[in-house]
């Protein structure tokens, strides 16, 4: 074993001050999920674990540790939206991590606007400069090796609906930089942004 690697097998524990799995690999996109339960209770939650996994029909997916509201909402009425972070929603989206009460709803607990969707029910974040509205396709609780089920449920959602802001659109091109994205990184605290200088450009071989 060479003495320049740190090495731990995740299942005796990292031995370290933070999981660096979770900084590894990052920074990742944010989860901003919007869902309502049967009654008509909204919530609004971000997930850290969350990505896209397929373009056309276009599906995103987040991961829940937990069976927590979002999840449960779900397997209710299979319908939820996705907002877009960026850097000037940072303090709101922080706000609905809380953890409140199922009756609590986190659009009003951050001072954001539940803006109706076209396609669904359940609204997206009216100060969010993306939304996409979804459909439910699967929702997966994870296993280990053995076979063995984790506390934890992978929801995966087909995307119906898309609200860009126009400001976004240069020639009909969405502006990744424009958009002050924010992403989570690894630390307990640790978030990043993109802006044009992170951007460089490289096409695929020929």
């Amino acid at each position: 074993m060479s003495d320049n690697y740190y090495y731990y097998e995740p299942h005796s524990g990292h031995g370290l001050p933070h999981d660096p799995f979770k900084a590894i690999v990052g920074p990742r996109p944010i989860g901003w999920i919007a869902s309502s339960s049967k009654e008509g209770v909204l919530n609004l939650a971000p997930y850290s674990f969350f990505n896209a996994f397929h373009a056309s029909p276009p599906i995103i997916g987040f991961c829940s540790t937990t069976q927590k509201d979002t999840v449960s909402n779900l397997m209710q009425n299979g319908q939820f939206t996705w907002n877009l972070v960026t850097k000037d929603l940072a303090q709101a989206m922080n706000q609905t991590c809380a953890e409140v009460a199922p009756e609590i709803n986190e659009f009003n607990l951050a001072g954001l606007t539940a803006t109706p969707s076209l396609k669904i029910k359940v609204p997206r974040v009216g100060e969010a400069k993306v939304a996409f509205e979804c459909l439910v396709t699967q929702i997966i609780q994870l296993q280990t090796s053995a076979s063995q089920s984790i506390d934890s449920w992978l929801t995966l959602g087909e995307v119906i609906g898309v609200h860009i802001s126009k400001d976004l659109l240069e020639d009909g091109i969405f502006n990744t930089a424009k958009a002050g994205i924010i992403l989570r990184g690894g630390g307990p605290a640790d978030y990043f942004n993109i802006g044009p200088e992170q951007l460089f450009r490289m096409s695929r071989p020929k």
